[in-house]
């Protein structure tokens, strides 16, 4: 009798056993690696079609999971788009919309969220939003290497065990100045294709070279980190997310509102996801809700952007939102632009046309720009390459994306799209009116010369856009879909 008891009792013990593990397995919160790179432009990676740049890593995870091919940043500019990603905000919405604004504290991160939940959460690398960032990491750190990823991996391994994660892993790698080492490949300037936006020269070619390193520097620390999560077998538990903050560092494209800068690569791998490919418009702000809806947490009033879980289960599913929208804030040279992106429409609107739209990395101060400019003045560059030395500019700017990937013809005063234009002046009047944007009255100036020199005189900071309106504390996202669209008329060429 005492023996069939003790089997009996055994049993029960390995079947309760068993049905607690099981629902451990089922209601265990995923980890999360969220790697956020430095100037990386959405086109200089294998998987977006590069074919000269070697990133196999990044390749694979694409492979394996969801690659978004029209996902937008809120601005081109490092860290005023950081702050929006990690707030869910617009950057005129966060009070910190230009470039070296720290986050103010009554600004909510999302991390900090998933912090309060009981996740271990760890910024490595830059962070460059400010001292609040603290109140989101139960660690913070400056990153190890050239391309801050050398810590990364005891990180890792030295978490708190047993509970869920969230590691904010952000690379230096590609931000200039370019460091070379034996953790990347190094490219020779005869094989580098140049974009038709650039003039083709020695220097173009090296610039391009070494920064073409660092992203297979960051392909690399990618590659061990997945390495590491497989041996620690969480890698089924854990999603991994890849894009970038803006566009690449060279003429027309870091800062600007063309595909070039403002379009990020955006890769998620992680349980349940089956790979494919999702080419429905994705903004940076929905990034925060997604994770918190991930993790069973709750998206918050402040969040203006919308969760696309459901698009990782259904890649296919292209109607997440009809609308995204960027902005274009001083960073290092004054500026006010918008941009909103509806089907294959982009729609551009500067507030300032009479003046050159720079950035420091469009000046002579690095080699790509300096070569640009010389070419230019001896009469050597082409239309498509001269874009940086128009003044006055167009106020309006509309651009087809699919026949104009590049974003070089302007049709807005075509006849034909007096319609389209209309429809994409009134989306832009309701964004613009909703979420408390404004036109600064003293903005901030210019701070150096297009040598890369300060300017003389004391410099200083003027208003920020939104300020006036009191943009910090509105929450409303303007459109995102066709149905949140005011008074509104249709026609044929919007539908």
């Amino acid at each position: 009798m005492n023996r069939w008891f003790k089997i009996l009792l055994s049993s029960c013990i390995f079947f309760i056993t068993l049905v607690n593990n099981c629902i451990a397995q089922n209601t265990k919160k995923p980890n999360f690696i969220f790697f956020i790179v430095d100037d990386v432009g959405w086109g200089d990676l294998g998987c977006y079609g590069n074919t000269i740049v070697q990133t196999p890593n990044i390749d694979r995870l694409a492979s394996s999971g969801v690659k978004f091919e029209n996902a937008y940043l809120t601005t081109s500019s490092c860290s005023p788009s950081r702050s929006s990603i990690i707030t869910g905000r617009y950057p005129h919405n966060t009070g910190a919309p230009e470039l070296h604004d720290p986050l103010p504290p009554e600004q909510v991160m999302f991390p900090e969220l998933l912090k309060n939940a009981g996740y271990y959460t760890v910024l490595s690398g830059k962070n460059h939003m400010g001292p609040q960032t603290k109140h989101a990491f139960n660690e913070i750190s400056k990153g190890q290497g050239a391309g801050g990823q050398e810590d990364w991996i005891s990180i890792i391994q030295k978490r708190p065990k047993g509970m869920p994660f969230f590691f904010w892993f952000s690379s230096f790698d590609a931000h200039r100045d370019w460091q070379l080492n034996e953790n990347g490949k190094i490219y020779e300037p005869d094989e580098i294709e140049i974009p038709p936006m650039l003039y083709d020269g020695p220097l173009t070619r090296a610039d391009i070279a070494g920064y073409y390193h660092e992203i297979s520097r960051m392909d690399h620390f990618v590659g061990v980190i997945l390495k590491e999560l497989r041996t620690q077998n969480i890698l089924n538990n854990t999603y991994v997310i890849f894009l970038s903050d803006n566009g690449s560092p060279f003429p027309r494209n870091k800062v600007r509102l063309y595909d070039s800068g403002i379009k990020t690569p955006l890769i998620i791998d992680g349980p349940n996801i089956e790979p494919n490919s999702a080419n429905g418009l994705i903004s940076a702000i929905d990034i925060a809700p997604t994770i918190l809806k991930l993790a069973g947490l709750e998206t918050i009033e402040n969040i203006q952007g919308k969760s696309f879980h459901e698009v990782l289960e259904k890649p296919q599913k292209d109607n997440h939102r009809d609308f995204v929208f960027a902005e274009h804030n001083w960073h290092v040279f004054q500026a006010h632009e918008r941009m909103v992106r509806y089907q294959n429409w982009v729609y551009i609107r500067n507030a300032y046309p009479d003046r050159g739209n720079y950035a420091a990395e469009s000046t002579r101060h690095y080699p790509v720009g300096e070569e640009l400019w010389d070419a230019y003045e001896e009469g050597l560059t082409i239309p498509e390459q001269e874009d940086i030395f128009l003044i006055p500019r167009e106020s309006e700017e509309l651009y087809d994306v699919v026949s104009d990937p590049h974003q070089f013809h302007n049709v807005a005063t075509e006849p034909s799209n007096k319609d389209i234009l209309s429809f994409l002046r009134r989306v832009m009047d309701q964004w613009v009116n909703q979420t408390g944007d404004s036109v600064p009255e003293n903005p901030t100036p210019d701070r150096d010369d297009i040598y890369g020199n300060r300017l003389p005189g004391e410099w200083k900071k003027g208003e920020k856009p939104g300020a006036n309106r009191g943009a910090e504390r509105v929450n409303l996202s303007g459109p995102i879909e066709r149905a949140d669209l005011i008074h509104l008329q249709t026609s044929k060429e919007m539908k």
